[in-house]
């Protein structure tokens, strides 16, 4: 259910990137207290981004989710900003961050919907 998508200007290495898609997918299990079977974690990179009008290190990341709990979205930030900035080395000043609770009927997945 949940999906998390990470994208990035920050060129990272292929193992960084696998190392990060893995430990990224736990922390949102974690999070969002939902099975890690169900969680997608997805790495978008190099690509081109500006904020500010730089082309310094910056992410733009998507959490979706079905019951995702919008009254802890101000926590979810700060949790996934520190650990992407960690991870990735971009400051959180440099990190967007866009939560989507989605309705069961819309979400897809073994042929059917949840």
């Amino acid at each position: 259910m949940p999906c998390i998508i990470i994208r990035t200007n920050q060129k990272i290495s292929e193992q960084q990137k696998l190392l990060t898609c893995q430990s990224t997918s736990a922390l949102i299990s974690s999070l969002l207290a939902k099975p890690e079977r169900y969680v997608m974690a997805i790495m978008e990179h190099p690509v081109s981004m500006t904020m500010a009008g730089t082309n310094e290190p910056a992410a733009y990341i998507e959490l979706k989710s079905i019951n995702l709990p919008e009254q802890q979205t101000t926590e979810l930030s700060r949790q996934i900003c520190q650990y992407i900035s960690k991870q990735l080395d971009i400051n959180g000043q440099r990190i967007y961050i866009e939560f989507s609770n989605v309705q069961r009927h819309l979400w897809g997945w073994d042929s059917k919907t949840f």
